[in-house]
This record gives C-alpha cells, structure tokens and sequence, in this order.
C-alpha cells in the first residue's frame, strides 16, 4: 500500500516506466508507482497513458480528475477489487432493509456525536447539548430525521444564522473539496472490497454513482468541517490542506494509524456488520488535532 499523495498542477505527459510514474513538463520527475497512495491531477492539460491508468489500477492508487475549476469532478475505480466480485455483488444486493436501517442508525448517531463534540469546542455548550440529544433518538433508519434537525443547529453555528452551505463562499468551496477527497478515499475501499458504490444503504439517487459512499463517509464529515475553520482564504492552500488531512494522524481501533488506513478498517468494519460478521463498526476516533 503506497503511502505518498501526488498532485500535478500544471500541464505534464504523465507516463509509466519501469514501474514508476515519470512526470514530462518543464523538468522530468520520477516517482515509484508503489509508493503512491492518491493521484490527483489538478489540471486539465495534463496528458496520460493507457498503460500509466492500468499500472495505477493494478497497484491500488486512486486517480482524482479535477475540472477546469480545480475542483473534483470524477475518479478512476477498476470493475474488479476482489477475486470474489460476483459473491461481494450478490451479498451486497441480500442485505436485509432491518440490517441497512440498524447500520444507518449507528452512522447517523456517530455523525451527530462528532457534531456535537465540535460544537462543544467551539464553545457552544447550549447547542452541543440539544445535538447530544438529537443523537440519544435515533431511530433505526433515522425516520424522525434527526440528522437534519442537527444539521440545521450545527450550520447555522458554523456559518451564522444567515449562511448557507449553497453559496459559493470560500467555507463552502473548502468544504465541497475536503468532502471530494474523503469521498473519493471511501469509495475507493468500497471496490477494493469487491462492492458496488452505486447501491447505497439510504442514499438512493438513481444519478449518483457513490450512493454507498455517501452513505458511509457521513461520519467523517465532521474532520473536513474542523480544518474548514482553521483555514484563511488569503494565506491558506486549502486544496493542500484537505489532502493532507487523509495523512492526519487518528485513532483506529486503539491504535494510532491515519484517517487513510482508518478509513479502511472503517470501510472493512461496516461490510461484516451488514453481512452479520461483525458485532461493532470500527469507526475513526478523531484526535481533533485538525
């Protein structure tokens, strides 16, 4: 598993060699394909090899594609993550509505938990508070909506009673890009676990090809929006800044690791719950430390 996050930014002919990633603009740059986590590419000058794109697939690394804006836009996932796709298919496609609403419960919980735990830090003790209580009525498949009632409380903390999370402010456009990157990082354990990211547990949008990512990143919302307000429009690369935050240091299952292996174990966690393996979702213990 590589351990390097390598973003291109401007325009290059990326190829493969030798087992490495060699970078052609205005210097030529090599880097070991096996030591690379996440590829993002930043810039739509950038030129690649079919060879390159299969050699990334073949060794695991997640390949981000950005638009003309430098946002993310899309990502290369490969057909076949596991040996057994077919079975993980089939699984996925039996898991029963009490086992999705149960898990989806937990999630939600967790969600609202790291809400309030952000909130409290913040100072907001009185809302905190109300969050806490919102996370103690979940429901097996939230039906009451206590996830929005928490939102509602939570934005309009973190952006003022006038915010919104659709305007184009820098906080939005922070937060939209840090999502990306987390999203992209779920979604990648979900195919490498031979599963489908089309077929969600609650999210069920036929357009939306990440519904069960979506699903599963919901919990770690929280770290994006924590680094959000570190962060200054004038002095801040805050695109650096939000890929960095998969090398952040956290807690998973006792043991210190970071959010991209966390997340892993997190992924991994979720598929034993939903297919009866596993008692407990292993979900990453933030250090707050963003």
């Amino acid at each position: 598993m590589g351990f390097r996050t390598v973003v291109i930014k401007s325009r290059a002919k990326l190829e493969h060699r030798l087992n490495y990633l060699v970078i052609r603009g205005e210097a030529e740059k090599k880097i070991a394909i096996s030591e690379i986590n996440t590829l993002i590419l930043q810039s739509t000058a950038i030129a690649l090899t079919a060879s390159l794109l299969n050699e990334l697939i073949e060794n695991n690394v997640k390949v981000i594609f950005c638009d003309k804006k430098c946002n993310p836009s899309s990502e290369l996932l490969p057909y076949y993550g596991s040996y057994n796709v077919s079975g993980k298919i089939r699984e996925q496609t039996e898991w029963t509505e009490e086992s999705k609403k149960q898990v989806w419960r937990e999630i939600i919980v967790r969600k609202i938990t790291e809400q309030a735990k952000h909130l409290c830090d913040l100072g907001y003790e009185e809302e905190s508070e109300l969050l806490f209580g919102y996370a103690s009525e979940v429901t097996d498949g939230d039906l009451t909506n206590r996830e929005g009632h928490a939102a509602k409380v939570y934005f309009n903390r973190i952006f003022g009673e006038d915010g919104s999370r659709r305007k184009e402010t820098f906080a939005n456009i922070c937060l939209n890009y840090g999502y990306a990157v987390i999203l992209s990082a779920v979604n990648r354990e979900i195919t490498a676990c031979g599963y489908l990211t089309q077929l969600g547990i609650w999210h069920r949008n036929e357009y939306n090809n990440f519904n069960l990512g979506c699903d599963f990143m919901e919990p770690l919302r929280v770290i994006v929006d924590r680094k959000m307000l570190t962060l200054n429009e004038a002095t801040s690369d805050y695109k650096r800044e939000m890929i960095e935050l998969l090398n952040m240091p956290i807690l998973s299952d006792g043991k210190n690791t970071t959010l991209d292996v966390a997340i892993r174990t997190y992924v991994r966690s979720l598929f034993g719950r939903l297919n009866g393996k596993a008692e407990s979702i292993i979900f990453p213990q933030m250090l707050y430390q963003v």
